[in-house]
């Protein structure tokens, strides 16, 4: 494994929170509003990697028809046991828990039939690495669901001022904030042979010095995706 900065400030961060019970963070939405459950889930070998506290995997893994199995695994081992503590109190099974890091997936080539990645690459240092060993693990035919912040919009904007201001960005006390935009991070996917099929973004914001930024749903339209902050990719290994 990796020596990812701040290993101790993720669990740190994560024995914080709460798990992220129904995944309705607007990343998962995107996501969920994108799965084919008969392609991607039914009797599937599923991976989640950065799977934080677990609610989206768990998530995963009560679908109907279930999945064949669901493996979970984040860097922060906090992170782990805090997702099988509330599988178990949960009551939900078929789901496999491991610490791991994205950048050396401890799995064999082809071993998944559909891996997803949410809100992760941008906390790592070598993205492209991480994007490589996604599309590994993948099988032919599967599908990677992909989501990282891109930097296009008013947030971006609000990093280069900070830049100029000698000041650091940082989103939510992570020790490593990548600059991801989506034209960079649809390359990655290409270059590690893979096929973007769609790509969805949502989240425009409106920044008020002093206030949390306030999302303007009404500029949630598909033409305005690549100034989106919110995106998923949807992307297929060609087949063997």
């Amino acid at each position: 494994m990796s020596d990812i900065a701040g290993s101790a400030a993720y669990d740190a961060w994560h024995a914080s929170q709460d798990v992220n019970v129904g995944a309705e963070d607007p990343w998962y939405l995107l996501v969920r509003g994108e799965l084919d459950l008969d392609r991607d889930i039914a009797g599937r070998r599923l991976l989640e990697i950065g799977c934080g506290r677990g609610g989206f995997a768990c998530w995963l893994a009560q679908r109907t028809p279930a999945p064949a199995e669901m493996v979970a695994v984040d860097y922060s081992a906090t992170a782990v046991e805090k997702g099988r503590a509330h599988a178990t109190a949960a009551g939900i099974s078929g789901i496999t828990w491991e610490t791991g890091d994205i950048q050396a997936i401890a799995h064999r080539d082809a071993s998944f039939d559909t891996v997803f990645s949410c809100e992760t690459i941008e906390h790592v240092p070598e993205p492209v690495k991480a994007v490589a060993e996604l599309a590994r693990v993948l099988k032919p035919g599967g599908r990677l669901f992909l989501t990282t912040p891109n930097y296009l919009g008013p947030l971006g904007l609000y990093r280069a001022y900070l830049r100029l201001r000698g000041r650091r960005f940082a989103e939510v006390g992570q020790p490593i904030n990548q600059l991801t935009l989506l034209p960079l991070t649809l390359r990655w996917i290409r270059r590690a042979g893979l096929h973007p099929e769609i790509v969805r973004g949502a989240g425009h914001y409106l920044l008020v010095p002093g206030r949390s930024p306030r999302r303007l749903r009404w500029l949630d339209v598909a033409f305005l995706k690549w100034v989106a902050l919110h995106v998923v990719i949807v992307a297929r290994k060609p087949p063997g």
